[in-house]
């Protein structure tokens, strides 16, 4: 495999930590990007694995003033080519449990709207 990869190894304090797997064949280390909203966001430190050829870590700090209510998603690619190599996406606050109760309302009513069809043909048919 000839592909950068950013693999996630944990999210543990605000931190997302990831190790970038750079293959042989790659000649330079890719610039990562990380965009939120299309903008680039600061924070984020890359260091060489000494224990393994080919390995870095990668460490972004989620910078608290862009979490709010709702659903945010953080990218990070490369710089040069615009590759994806991975994503963060972080849901928070009211709003979210608002729509998820909605959303569970919505199916408990299309549920007793199916129930009551089948029940209707059961008795048009004479299946019991």
């Amino acid at each position: 495999m000839d592909e950068v990869t950013l693999v996630k190894t944990r999210l543990q304090a605000g931190i997302w930590e990831g190790e970038l797997h750079v293959p042989e064949a790659v000649n330079t280390l890719p610039e990562i990007e990380v965009t939120y909203l299309d903008q680039p966001v600061q924070g984020h430190t890359l260091s060489e694995d000494p224990e393994r050829e080919g390995v870095w870590f990668f460490r972004f700090a989620v910078p608290s003033e862009l979490l709010n209510d709702g659903m945010q998603t953080f990218v990070f690619s490369d710089r040069d080519t615009g590759q994806v190599l991975n994503s963060l996406t972080l849901m928070a606050g009211d709003v979210l449990a608002e729509d998820i109760r909605s959303e569970m309302d919505l199916l408990r009513q299309e549920l007793d709207m199916l129930k009551r069809a089948f029940r209707r043909h059961c008795i048009e048919t004479g299946s019991n």
